[in-house]
């Protein structure tokens, strides 16, 4: 295997963050020949010219550009070590990457994640959206710290994870505008016809929300289909249709759209899941998350 130099590296991110090569020499206490064979030295290493001349200056190739990249990253982290071992803050915020479900309204997300953003610890958080089964399988490839999920991740297929419940909430029905005027008679034989707005059928929430239709014998007139629970809120402004919220969040939604509240059921529940790699959550801003969620928002 092949090892790169970390000596001639560091020479020549000097060179570059001083401004030539007598420059650094002066920083470092040494020659400027031997900062110059340590350069070439590198630049063998790689196969390809790190500078090129353009009068008395030297100036960096692509390749260069690339390398200086790398260098402040892999120079700066050492500077950071150090401060870490030492008991000395470095101020490198704590990364979190977050996987969000596609089907997870993204309001709810936001409310989930926002805890994490209060911590005493500087924070930067990194969102991927996409299925949540490919979201567990770069959990399970410790690509992600946690993924949020309106299901738990099914066992099976290779990959140990594990799904720690957050809460759950019943479903209310709401409307905004022209439609909530036409609505006659008690709940939930009202929805009978009405326009509605509900999310794709690869959601846990559909799949209940259909069987308890059928239960209680409405026969909504289903006029729009989402994945994507902005899309819906969305089309949802026009007051020509009725949609469902999870009812823990009716409140907060109302400080955001003129909605109107139609009926609830707690017999339809939206469940939220944590999904992470390891039984027990350590990660601050993870754990923040769950034990916000359920203390204030389920609690």
């Amino acid at each position: 295997m092949e090892w790169l130099n970390y000596h001639h590296l560091y020479y020549f991110w000097r060179v570059v963050r001083s401004g030539g090569v007598t420059q650094a020499a002066q920083e470092l206490h040494v020659s400027p020949p031997a900062i110059s064979v340590q350069l070439h030295e590198l630049q063998e290493f790689f196969g390809e010219p790190l500078f090129h001349r353009s009068g008395r200056k030297l100036v960096l190739t692509e390749t260069g550009r690339t390398v200086s990249e790398y260098a402040e990253d892999i120079f700066s982290l050492g500077r950071e070590l150090l401060d870490t071992v030492r008991n000395r803050p470095s101020g490198r915020p704590i990364r979190v990457d977050i996987g969000v479900a596609d089907v997870l309204p993204k309001m709810i997300a936001q409310w989930l994640i926002e805890p994490a953003l209060h911590l005493r610890e500087s924070i930067r958080i990194v969102c991927r959206e996409a299925a949540s089964d490919q979201l567990v399988a770069r959990l399970a490839a410790l690509e992600l710290d946690v993924v949020l999920s309106d299901s738990p991740a099914e066992p099976g297929r290779g990959i140990r994870v594990y799904n720690h419940p957050l809460g759950e909430s019943g479903i209310t029905f709401v409307g905004i505008g022209p439609v909530v005027r036409k609505i006659k008679g008690s709940f939930p034989n009202c929805l009978s016809g009405v326009p509605l707005l509900l999310p794709t059928d690869n959601t846990a929430l559909r799949r209940e929300l259909d069987y308890w239709f059928d239960s209680k014998r409405v026969r909504p007139h289903i006029v729009g289909e989402f994945e994507d629970y902005a899309m819906l809120r969305a089309f949802a402004q026009s007051g020509r249709a009725v949609f469902p919220v999870a009812s823990v969040f009716v409140k907060e939604l109302r400080k955001q759209d003129a909605i109107v509240r139609i009926g609830a059921t707690k017999d339809v529940k939206l469940r939220f899941f944590a999904i992470s790699a390891e039984r027990k959550i350590k990660h601050p801003a993870v754990v923040a998350i769950c034990e916000s969620a359920r203390r204030q928002l389920f609690g």
